[in-house]
């Protein structure tokens, strides 16, 4: 009678064959893990493959973004994080205004991406607003719109500046005056005319921006205005103007006839109109 009993050969295969069985079971999360790791890279490949193709000005976007994020998350590769990023902040316009707060808490979006993300607009924002340099002049608000515009529609948060210049209106130098809310106690006039006086300027041309994109000028603008224009008559350095920078477009103190700069000395004939 035949014994259906496993012989000796077959009684060391089957301990073999279990441990196999199980290790196979035990590494399968980290088979997959490395067949989506090869997906995931494959697809952020995509994008830089048809930049070499069709060159950067065909590529959309999302593409665009995917290659300044380089790589995806855990559960999207960059191609779908960027997409999703600009649906969440409704296009460019809005990534490059949202704070890195709200971007790291996106997930997939860790300080680096972050952080290269802040560097890349920053550059685009250099690259289309040429800083002043000494020298050059101002002839208007419009000029100081166009120089001003692309660099502070986007800032979350109200900057204002001080263009020092000399008697015939020629820049001198910028002065960042103050960055947050703009107020009375923020904007004094120590610390506007403090460099004016050190750097010998002539006059000043002051600058600051609406996050709201609405250039009207607040109540509080019309006050730090004409204190600063007040303080400019005793120290003998004339405040030529107040241009309020916003996406919708600017508004210039001297241009609109403000009363705060009604009582200010026109320009002498031919000199520039700021």
């Amino acid at each position: 009678m035949l014994s259906n009993a496993p012989g000796p050969a077959e009684q060391i295969q089957m301990p073999f064959m279990k441990i196999v069985s199980e290790k196979a079971v035990s590494e399968a999360p980290r088979v997959l893990a490395t067949t989506r790791g090869l997906r995931d890279s494959a697809a952020d490949d995509r994008p830089r493959e048809r930049l070499h193709a069709l060159g950067a000005g065909l590529l959309s976007d999302s593409e665009l973004l995917a290659l300044v994020l380089r790589t995806g998350g855990r559960d999207a590769d960059a191609l779908e994080l960027s997409r999703g990023l600009l649906g969440r902040c409704g296009g460019l316009r809005g990534l490059a205004q949202a704070g890195r707060f709200s971007l790291g808490e996106v997930t997939g979006m860790g300080p680096a991406k972050v952080a290269s993300l802040e560097a890349a607009f920053e550059l685009g924002r250099r690259l289309a607003a040429r800083r002043l340099r000494s020298g050059d002049s101002i002839r208007g608000p419009e000029d100081v719109h166009r120089h001003f515009h692309q660099r502070l529609r986007d800032a979350r948060y109200e900057c204002f500046l001080a263009l020092l210049l000399d008697a015939r209106h020629r820049v001198l130098s910028e002065v960042v005056v103050s960055q947050g809310t703009l107020t009375a106690s923020l904007v004094h006039p120590r610390e506007v005319f403090r460099i004016a006086v050190r750097e010998a300027a002539a006059a000043l041309l002051l600058i600051h921006n609406h996050p709201s994109g609405d250039p009207s000028p607040s109540r509080e603008d019309r006050v730090v205005t004409e204190r600063l224009v007040q303080a400019g008559r005793l120290l003998g350095i004339k405040v030529v103007d107040h241009v309020v920078v916003a996406e919708q477009g600017y508004f210039s103190f001297r241009e609109s006839g403000a009363p705060e700069l009604a009582s200010e000395d026109a320009s002498p004939q031919g000199e520039p109109v700021c």
